[in-house]
């Protein structure tokens, strides 16, 4: 344990949370396809998850390996929140967008699909930036998601606004 802890440099107990729901949230994805792979065949859905759960743990620490220089954090643990905030925001943008574009009457039925998925994707984005910068200040990292926000209102070409 002490390995682990010198490895995220974490200095309180506290800050185990973050690998902790961290795995939890990749096993239940896992879990997820799996249970949508594989009907009616628990040993098979149990396999598939185990290994698809170390497929994606190898492949986020090989994502945290890349990142690490690239995002200024304090500690590497931080770095497992600042996942978190970015899965939690991806997630609840579309929860917060649906009923949204009901609300203004934007269907399938009334519009063309290609219209109507682009309007889905810029309401969608639209509110997936204004939940990163609330879901971040909420972890604590409000400091990383503000310049993440501020670097991506650029590359929009809205860089006046942040100027």
């Amino acid at each position: 344990m002490e390995k682990f802890k010198k490895r995220w440099e974490i200095q309180q107990n506290w800050q185990l949370l973050f690998p902790v729901l961290g795995f939890l949230a990749l096993a239940y994805s896992s879990y997820k396809l799996a249970n949508k792979m594989i009907d009616n065949n628990i040993f098979l859905v149990i396999t598939f998850t185990i290994i698809t759960t170390s497929v994606l743990l190898k492949f986020v620490l090989f994502l945290f390996k890349k990142l690490e220089n690239k995002w200024e954090v304090t500690y590497k643990w931080e770095m497992i929140r600042i996942f978190i905030v970015f899965a939690v925001t991806g997630s609840s943008s579309l929860f917060v967008g649906r009923p949204i574009i009901y609300w203004l009457g934007i269907t399938k039925e009334n519009l063309n699909i290609v219209v109507y998925w682009i309007l889905y994707i810029i309401i969608g984005l639209i509110f997936y930036q204004i939940m990163l910068v609330f879901f971040g200040w909420l972890s604590g990292q409000h400091k990383f998601f503000w310049e993440f926000e501020k670097k991506m209102i650029r590359r929009f070409g809205l860089g006046k606004f942040v100027d």
